[in-house]
């Protein structure tokens, strides 16, 4: 199969650029030609914000790109990741003139919310998710705190709304769990054109015994993370326990703070793949205090291949992620009480932790492989060229 992969990097490297970069080395390792065309939003520094604004919304650049790529190579798909800001919705146009299906996943919930957390102020918002114009969003700014900028954002949402993009230039759009599909319906997108495809773990460096007994957080340090409630929590534990936290972000200076005050707490900051898949296999629990809904949380099932349980916020797609009392345990959002207070029910019932380890790994073989991910993406692939 001939595959043309898009994809719009962002100025921090995240979750969606790691996961593209999975999806395009799973198809090469299984003889698939590939295609990419990528474009990088550490280049807007470069442009005006005159131009800036154009592309975001219709990309006339990349469309001669994709011009110039459909006369080179005559691809049976293309499958997009991120459009934004650079690549844009206008470049489905060319390719479905090409008369070749678009795939395109869904990272985050951008098509019904400028800010794409679908978070306000600490706080779940779907002021956004059922209207044609984000009004909600530019009245507050919801886009890096910039008038401007999320105006940019709501303008670029409305025309494609209202050129029926969303619903009549994509093929099939893949969405990462149920909870986020029903999300999507809610917004406008067609049901019938959402499928459901979660993320995968690739490479599998096996399964953990958790001897190193810590508590531990892996992710972005910033406000939808839930960091202050997963800094307070540590204050309710019953006991000494050492909580370890790896990544980097806005709120790294108050971790650094926390860490200052309080010797249970170590700052790992950024750390490579394999040292944190390492670190997960020794943990004893990985914490996802998260007070947005979450899209698909890479970590969870990072951890579920290494055989860690996980305690999430009963919200969102973590509900359906987490299997409360087999793969991990839930709590209330933004409550470090109840969270402490999950985690000493756990770390007290050694048995259960033990047999949790095994439902974790469990989960992650049934679901996360890279083989049932590959398997899955051939029968979206197959049933949108059956449809063509």
């Amino acid at each position: 199969m001939k595959v043309a992969l898009l994809h719009n990097r962002y100025q921090q490297s995240g979750g969606e650029d790691v996961v593209f970069s999975l999806e395009r080395n799973l198809l090469k390792t299984h003889g698939h030609k590939v295609y990419s065309l990528l474009e990088d939003n550490a280049q807007l520094a470069e442009q005006s914000a005159f131009s800036s604004f154009f592309e975001a919304i219709w990309s006339r650049r990349v469309i001669l790109k994709i011009d110039l790529l459909l006369r080179k190579h005559r691809f049976d798909v293309a499958h997009f990741h991120n459009t934004f800001v650079r690549i844009s919705p206008a470049a489905y146009y060319p390719i479905m003139k090409a008369r070749i299906p678009v795939i395109q996943s869904l990272h985050n919930f951008r098509v019904i919310c400028p800010g794409a957390l679908l978070l306000r102020d600490g706080k779940v918002c779907e002021d956004c998710v059922k209207r044609q114009v984000s009004w909600p969003a530019v009245r507050y700014a919801c886009y890096r705190d910039s008038y401007g900028a999320t105006s940019v954002v709501s303008l670029m949402l409305a025309t494609h709304h209202w050129l029926r993009t969303w619903a009549n230039k994509v093929t099939t759009y893949i969405a990462l769990s149920e909870f986020a599909k029903r999300k999507f319906i809610e917004g406008g997108l067609p049901a019938e054109k959402i499928v459901v495809k979660p993320n995968f773990v690739y490479p599998d460096r096996g399964c953990g015994a958790g001897e190193g007994g810590y508590l531990l957080f892996v992710g972005r340090l910033s406000e939808e993370k839930g960091i202050e409630a997963l800094l307070d929590a540590v204050k309710f534990l019953s006991r000494r326990q050492i909580l370890k936290i790896v990544g980097d972000g806005p709120l790294a200076g108050l971790v650094a703070t926390a860490v200052e005050r309080n010797q249970n707490i170590e700052y790992l900051g950024r750390q490579p793949a394999p040292n944190v898949l390492e670190l997960m296999q020794s943990a004893s629990v990985l914490l996802v205090p998260s007070v947005c809904y979450e899209n698909f949380p890479m970590v969870i099932a990072e951890a579920y291949a290494s055989g860690l349980p996980v305690i999430a916020s009963r919200l969102g797609s973590m509900i359906e992620l987490v299997d409360h009392g087999r793969t991990g345990l839930h709590f209330n959002p933004g409550d470090p009480e109840d969270l402490a207070a999950k985690i000493d029910w756990l770390l007290n019932r050694p048995e259960q932790l033990m047999e949790m380890r095994k439902e974790a790994r469990a989960e992650y073989e049934e679901k996360y492989t890279a083989e049932k991910n590959y398997q899955m993406l051939m029968d979206i692939y197959e049933s949108v060229l059956s449809r063509k």
